[in-house]
């Protein structure tokens, strides 16, 4: 069970305690647990009508312990799809990029696999129907932390016709997120457990 030190609720310390915990817990998963939980996410996500009804879709290249997508990108279900992944572009800023040609990835300032603009095609958020997003915290509301550095806060709200999901592991859920004046809720989280849903429907803010 997490317990909390003498932190105030919701406090910039308390927020980064609670995100190192879960990043504990979420990368303590044994390399195999891993990757058997995320298929079980995956099978999730590819079950849902948010990603059967979407065209296109924004997923991400894991890093460290993060759920796994590699194998919603060879599925079958996503053949006609387009699938974009984000770029960090400037401080805070990402960019969505549709990759291209035999090799259009390299490791961006983070460790995380990022198409390489050259052989990529520029994405506007407004053309995405669903967001894949990774995060550090969510609890049953749908409400999400992310890794601290803004990128996602700052890119969500501009995807105004997507539905977002957090995609986590159920080790990273806790009964309230302390969100911040930037946190923005998702619609969704896809877990290897459960499909959680904002109670407030879509486009909570």
């Amino acid at each position: 069970m997490l317990t909390a030190p003498s932190l105030t609720f919701g406090s910039p310390s308390y927020r980064s305690w609670l995100r190192r915990e879960k990043i504990r817990a979420r990368d303590r998963l044994a390399p195999g647990l891993r990757e058997a939980l995320s298929r079980a996410v995956v099978s999730r996500i590819l079950a849902s009508p948010e990603f059967r009804r979407a065209e296109t879709v924004l997923l991400y290249r894991a890093v460290r312990g993060e759920v796994r997508l590699n194998s919603l990108e060879a599925a079958p279900e996503a053949a006609g799809k387009r699938l974009v992944y984000p770029r960090c572009t400037g401080p805070g800023r990402l960019t969505a990029f549709l990759p291209a040609g035999p090799d259009p990835w390299m490791s961006g300032p983070f460790g995380i696999q990022e198409p390489v603009p050259e052989q990529s095609t520029p994405i506007p958020p407004d053309e995405l129907d669903l967001v894949l997003c990774p995060c550090t915290v969510f609890d049953a509301d749908c409400g999400r932390m992310g890794m601290g550095g803004g990128f996602y806060d700052r890119y969500l709200p501009r995807c105004g016709q997507a539905r977002i999901a957090s995609v986590a592991f159920e080790v990273q859920k806790v009964p309230r997120v302390p969100a911040a004046g930037w946190d923005r809720p998702t619609d969704l989280v896809f877990t290897e457990g459960a499909v959680y849903q904002n109670p407030f429907g879509y486009g909570r803010s």
